[in-house]
């Protein structure tokens, strides 16, 4: 990934993130990844958790009965996996969490290849999307799965996105003006409908419930998250499909945030 200075420190932003962690979010972690590979639970599944940020989705494939193998590129990120193991699993073997590079050609050749490879929301934060996607392909083993999910690209909108994430990392004194924006811009209605309706907060609250993740944690993640790059379900279908990969699930968003695709490897 990227060593510019004005990378966005995902890794502090999931430390924070971890404090809201608990057994619903844990729970609605593993119903997510059941649901989008189409399983019960991974009981003899090798899974492999690229850019595995907070370390909530490698806890949850764990406990799903996966063998795990988390790296992330921010050192922060590597903490918080390894916070997560020592909360839930401590000592546990069948978890290998270490700092690793997608773009490190010699790091990926040393990993072989697994059943399943996630990650989500990480490779078009890598400063060379597409060179992460190419690198990623030789990891799935045949028959396997690739997880993953990329932003989607609204033309001039993403433009506009990428000057707020670059000036946010690189003029500390606008992020809380940046912050607030991204707020309302992702929020505002949805606070305005809920109190209409005499629901103040309702779906502010109820956002954990996707995924487990956090309201606000996202915000920040989506206005600061820097180097940024998108693609149309298009194009991240055909790049696969020339790689030898067959999409077996995708989920479309019809504004900013990310496209989720399944592939599944066909044997050549």
């Amino acid at each position: 990934m990227s060593d510019q200075i004005d990378r966005f420190s995902f890794g502090k932003n999931w430390a924070s993130f971890l404090l809201t962690v608990n057994e619903e979010r844990i729970r609605l972690a593993e119903e997510t990844l059941c649901d989008a590979l189409e399983i019960q639970d991974l009981d003899g599944v090798r899974l492999l958790d690229i850019g595995c940020g907070s370390g909530l989705f490698s806890l949850a494939a764990r406990r799903l009965g996966a063998e795990v193998h988390s790296f992330d590129f921010d050192e922060d990120s590597v903490t918080c996996t390894q916070e997560l193991r020592r909360r839930y699993l401590p000592d546990d073997k069948a978890w290998l969490i270490e700092r690793g590079s997608v773009l490190d050609d010699a790091y990926l050749e040393s990993l072989g290849q697994w059943d399943v490879v996630y990650s989500w929301g990480v490779l078009h934060h890598t400063g060379d999307m597409y060179g992460a996607l190419d690198n990623v392909a030789p990891l799935v083993a045949n028959n396997g799965k690739l997880f993953i999910s990329i932003y989607n690209d609204e033309g001039y909108k993403s433009r506009g996105w990428a000057w707020v994430k670059q000036t946010y990392n690189q003029r500390r004194w606008t992020r809380g003006f940046l912050l607030a924006y991204g707020f309302w811009h992702a929020w505002g209605l949805t606070m305005i409908i809920d109190l209409v309706k005499l629901q103040p907060f309702k779906r502010w609250r109820e956002y954990y419930l996707e995924r487990g993740m956090s309201g606000w944690h996202d915000v920040v993640d989506w206005v600061g998250g820097w180097p940024f790059e998108v693609a149309t379900p298009e194009a991240i279908f055909e790049h696969f499909s020339r790689l030898g990969f067959k999409l077996n699930r995708l989920r479309t968003l019809q504004g900013k945030g990310c496209n989720e695709f399944v592939f599944l490897r066909e044997p050549p």
